[in-house]
């Protein structure tokens, strides 16, 4: 049978489905944090555990991403995406109940958040692989950039939305999951035509042996790129964690009020890396020195941290500029992985890539927890990390080398 022929566009309604993919899989971390101090109380548990919230679902989404791939191209995208948003849910109705039915109910909403994870897997990566089935043409990279901005946008909205269904019972944003990733899988599954549901695919042994051919090409370009970009998501979410706690403590911020504060660095790092996607769109000779930027203004921010945590108007301009920094080094980070290589092995370093950003928003929490918030040597460590990843950048990172994926030099 003859595989249906791409669309030029995509309607409205195809276009906000594929957009509620990205939007509710961000939801899966940054929803929580505003409500882990709560979480410490209510289940009487360490900032070291509570942080393994996130870990339990980060790890599992990141080692599924490389298998969730190979296995739509083998089997079709929506019979991936559909069951995986169930799952999702699925992890969080698992957790919500938990939480209203056991008397020690932590284990459990590990092993619901091990759930989310698995399907967190199967979605955003695979989205953006469905809108480059549907369409061709100039169009796929504005259909892409809104993927990208429908992300950004639940970064933003999570704190709030998190702190908001907290009010009404500390449980509440876990049933939330399920209620919104339900609807969006059959969104997915009846709302979105796919013109080739499948087909032969690469085998493992072609997965791994491109793999191979790309590290071998690009070298320690590439490894360090990976690095900066685990560094920077590890430092981002260990830092809105020690964040939300903070707001608390300190600054006696609760419920909405702490939402709408979280959500000004993450939207100050939404604003950043938009703003450095357009200026660098044309620029690609400043990708590096975007990324040395970036990371440089984030060991900054960090290290200036312990000196101005009880200052009312230092401490949010260190905060922000924290959430800028990180910003500032994803859009270039991302063009440099991507566009290391050619379209036909995109989908493998692409992967990749998504499995170490998980990995790094993995560790993060757990890591800042075990230091401890209030020692000033996690923040002057952390400040290290990113200097350190601006270094590995400035001097391991060989721009031409990596995107001259038709040469191999």
């Amino acid at each position: 049978m003859m595989e249906k022929q791409k669309q030029e566009s995509l309607g409205w309604g195809e276009l906000l489905i594929l957009g509620a993919v990205p939007f509710v899989m961000v939801l899966g971390n940054s929803m929580l944090i505003p409500v882990f101090p709560t979480f410490e109380q209510v289940l009487n548990i360490s900032q070291v555990k509570v942080g393994l919230l996130v870990t339990a679902f980060s790890l599992p989404a990141g080692l599924l991403i490389p298998f969730s791939g190979i296995l739509s191209d083998r089997i079709g995208r929506k019979i991936v995406i559909a069951p995986a948003l169930v799952l999702y849910g699925l992890g969080g109705l698992v957790a919500g109940v938990a939480s209203i039915s056991l008397e020690k109910p932590f284990q459990v909403i590990l092993a619901g958040r091990v759930l989310q994870g698995l399907g967190a897997g199967g979605t955003y990566q695979l989205a953006m692989a469905l809108a480059a089935d549907l369409t061709t043409g100039d169009k796929l990279t504005r259909y892409l950039g809104f993927l990208e901005a429908s992300n950004g946008v639940g970064k933003v909205v999570s704190p709030i939305l998190g702190s908001l269904l907290a009010v009404i019972a500390w449980y509440t944003p876990f049933f939330a999951y399920g209620i919104l990733a339900f609807p969006i899988a059959a969104l997915v599954w009846f709302g979105l035509h796919e013109p080739n549901p499948g087909g032969k695919g690469e085998s493992w042994k072609e997965y791994f042996s491109t793999l191979g051919r790309i590290v071998k090409k690009k070298g320690i370009s590439l490894f360090a790129a990976f690095l900066i970009g685990f560094l920077a998501l590890s430092l981002l979410f260990g830092f809105l964690s020690y964040l939300s706690d903070i707001l608390e403590q300190r600054f006696h911020l609760r419920d909405v009020a702490k939402g709408l504060a979280m959500a000004v660095p993450v939207g100050a790092m939404a604003a950043a890396s938009y703003g450095t996607g357009v200026f660098l769109e044309k620029r690609q000779e400043l990708l590096k020195a975007a990324l040395v930027a970036g990371m440089s203004v984030a060991a900054g921010a960090l290290a200036v941290v312990p000196l101005c945590a009880s200052q009312k108007l230092i401490f949010p301009a260190a905060v922000i500029a924290a959430g800028i920094g990180i910003g500032t080094v994803l859009p270039p980070l991302n063009t440099l992985i991507t566009g290391a290589v050619s379209q036909d092995e995109r989908g493998v370093i692409t992967a990749v890539y998504g499995t170490v950003r998980f990995f790094g928003v993995a560790v993060g929490p757990p890591a800042f927890g075990a230091i401890g918030f209030e020692r000033v040597e996690l923040f002057y460590g952390a400040a290290a990390l990113a200097l350190a990843a601006a270094l590995v950048g400035y001097f391991l990172i060989d721009p031409r080398r990596l995107l001259a994926y038709g040469t191999g030099k």
